[in-house]
């Protein structure tokens, strides 16, 4: 204040001398480096580097700032400026042509310069006062920018690298998270779609909404269990002669029954369904509340359980009955193609009977192929198969066996329909005499009354295995199914052979099965036991000492359908004979039930080389599974079982592999009303 009423004074001497004014510009300004100067030293003017490592966490300025501020304030007043304008401009040494021509003493320059050092001192002091006020209101607001980052510590470099990375490895996780998902939610979209049946697709559709939905089924699922105990209550309201609770009870079966219907979702059921399912819980509340024992309530439910699975197993021996006799059927279409091509072979003179380039039939330099079929269809899939995947055709041979009923249609068929380049004979398997019951044992067991007896006598339960309708097939009664046994017999001078069953599509040229080299066995064929199915157990009975004492529950088990078969080795040794022998101990049928498999499993027992498994892939005739990669791949498929392509019980998905090679277009086919 004295300082201040001194320079008011001075103000008021307007006529004092220049000396007197410059004393006191000087005092002043003395007096400003003086306070600079020890406030530099106690830390007043920190660095931007400074101000930032204190991560902006203190609210107020440390108190030698604040008093620092406030004496600059004071001594920065209007009056001060006033007179230091005053002052400098009166006096001649600190005009301003003096600075801009330089004309300063010594000492004025001195303090020219100490004045122009203090000047900026101010000025800087202020402003980096204001930008720390501003940058800690912006902390405590929350508003201090994070892109802003000219003047960063390496610290907080550090700390805001760290936690971007962290918002990065989250983010990437929620993305990783969600292909996940994404990935498995396709997955289960196309497994459900491979569960889901062709022949079912008309009338159900998995992308309905309400397959989306778990509980698309509540409702039918409660209609279900109140008719389940509708019907035991009204068992126990007959007991007790609760007459009109029974009537009540019974009328509202009903309703739900029709209600209910043949629904399995809640969208087929009708509006009125949830008003009856009311209307019924009602009624079965007021029944539980007059009739309920936990004792009559669990014998009635027992007992429905019980009938329902005698229901069950009825039902199911019923549909195997009726898919072993769709089975066992010829469908009207190859009986009408059988009859016409027999009419017209036998109109056809014999010079014109016979098939072109027979020199090749006893070749061994050329590939041979066995197949014993009574199916005409089925016979030319396989050669036509055969023949369009072959490198060279022409050196391929193909041998036909087929019964006296259907010789004349075969040898028609593929004399309309020769097989390009490839030779082809067509023979009557009862033209082999050799073939009698003296000879083969299978024969003479087949002629006896109890074979008969077990075939053809409906109600007989008495026999091994007639239980099993799978072993009843007339099949076993044609001696087409036991003729491979005696392939040496009837293909005298060949080397090697390959069979081939009738069910069977070729994808690939077969050639290279002739260069296998099986080691000294007899036998060529795919392995089809896994971890415990299809093993010697499954088809032989180890419980007799014929059985145990010579063969191992645990071998594996091979397939019929594509054998390569060395005769040479098979005549050395006498495979025909071992067969004959073990045939002669099952007469009684108690070392196996019927069939080709497991004498074949005896008679080729240790001498039967496995073949890579793309040579022959199984199941499209009985499992709706195959892979569909193994069946690309595989060089021959086989619709081993009672799904045969030919029949409309055939599986759809599988069954386009086999009628590419049917010729829908032909004559014949078309006469017979064949379709796709």
């Amino acid at each position: 204040m004295a300082l201040k009423r001194g320079l008011s004074s001075v103000g008021v001497q307007k006529k004092m001398s220049s000396g007197s004014r410059l004393r006191i510009v000087i005092i002043l300004l003395f007096s400003v480096l003086t306070l600079l100067v020890f406030f530099v030293g106690q830390g007043l003017y920190i660095s931007d580097q400074d101000r930032f490592q204190s991560d902006f966490s203190k609210q107020n300025v440390d108190w030698r700032g604040r008093l620092a501020s406030e004496s600059i304030k004071n001594l920065s007043t209007k009056e001060v400026i006033d007179v230091v304008t005053t002052s400098t401009a009166d006096s001649g040494p600190l005009s301003l042509d003096s600075f801009r021509n330089g004309n300063l003493s010594v000492s004025w320059k001195v303090v020219g310069v100490e004045a122009s050092i203090a000047d900026k001192a101010t000025s800087q002091s202020n402003q980096k006062s204001t930008d720390l006020k501003q940058v800690n209101s912006q902390v405590k607001e929350g508003k201090l920018l994070d892109d802003d980052h000219s003047h960063d510590e390496p610290t907080n470099t550090l700390r805001r690298q760290l936690r971007d990375d962290k918002r990065e490895k989250h983010v990437a996780g929620l993305v990783e998270q969600d292909d996940d998902a994404t990935v498995k939610l396709e997955n289960a979209a196309i497994e459900r779609s491979k569960a889901v049946d062709s022949a079912v697709l008309g009338k159900y559709n998995i992308w309905r909404r309400e397959v989306d939905n778990e509980n698309s089924d509540s409702t039918v699922r409660l209609m279900s269990d109140q008719i389940i105990m509708a019907k035991v209550f009204i068992s126990i309201a007959s007991l007790q002669s609760k007459h009109d609770l029974r009537k009540e009870l019974q009328v509202r079966l009903k309703e739900c029954q029709r209600a209910l219907g043949e629904a399995t979702t809640d969208a087929d059921l009708p509006r009125s369904a949830s008003q009856k399912s009311q209307a019924m819980g009602k009624v079965l509340s007021k029944a539980r509340g007059q009739l309920y024992d936990c004792k009559l309530v669990t014998g009635k439910l027992r007992a429905m359980l019980q009938t329902s699975d005698e229901q069950v197993r009825r039902l199911k021996k019923q549909s195997m009955f009726l898919s072993q006799l769709a089975a066992k059927t010829i469908p009207n279409a190859i009986h009408c193609l059988s009859m016409r091509l027999t009419i017209e072979y036998y109109l056809l003179p014999p010079a014109k009977r016979k098939f072109p380039r027979s020199e090749n039939l006893e070749n061994p330099n050329f590939y041979h192929y066995a197949l014993f079929s009574d199916n005409v269809l089925a016979a030319s899939v396989v050669v036509n198969s055969t023949i369009m995947n072959a490198k060279h055709p022409s050196r391929h041979v193909f041998h036909i066996v087929t019964d006296k009923l259907n010789f004349g249609a075969m040898n028609m068929w593929f004399l309309l329909n020769p097989p390009g380049k490839a030779t082809i004979n067509v023979e009557n398997v009862d033209e082999f005499k050799w073939l009698n019951s003296s000879y083969c044992p299978v024969l003479r067991q087949l002629e006896t009354a109890a074979m008969k007896e077990y075939y053809f006598k409906a109600d007989h339960t008495t026999s091994s295995g007639s239980s099993n309708l799978k072993y009843r097939n007339p099949k076993y009664l044609s001696m087409l199914n036991h003729l491979r046994f005696y392939l040496p017999q009837v293909y005298p001078k060949l080397d090697k052979i390959l069979f081939l069953d009738d069910d069977i599509v070729v994808q690939k040229d077969l050639t290279g099965l002739w260069s296998v080299d099986l080691h000294g066995k007899v036998n060529g064929a795919v392995e089809t036991c896994g971890e415990s199915f299809h093993r010697f157990d499954k088809y032989l009975n180890f419980s007799n000492p014929h059985i145990s004492r010579n063969f191992n529950p645990n071998a594996c088990g091979w397939a019929y359908g594509m054998n390569m078969f060395d005769l040479k080795v098979w005549k050395k040794k006498d495979i025909t004979g071992i067969y004959h022998k073990w045939q002669n101990m099952n007469e009684d049928r108690t070392l196996w039930k019927l069939g080709t498999l497991p004498p074949g499993l005896i008679t080729f027992y240790g001498l039967t080389h496995p073949l890579q498994k793309s040579w022959h892939v199984l199941g499209l005739g009985y499992n709706p599974n195959v892979n569909k990669k193994d069946i690309e791949r595989a060089a021959v498929i086989h619709y081993n079982g009672n799904m045969k392509p030919w029949l409309e019980l055939a599986m759809t998905k599988y069954r386009s592999y086999w009628s590419k090679y049917v010729k829908y277009d032909h004559p014949y086919l078309r006469n017979c009303n064949f379709s796709e």
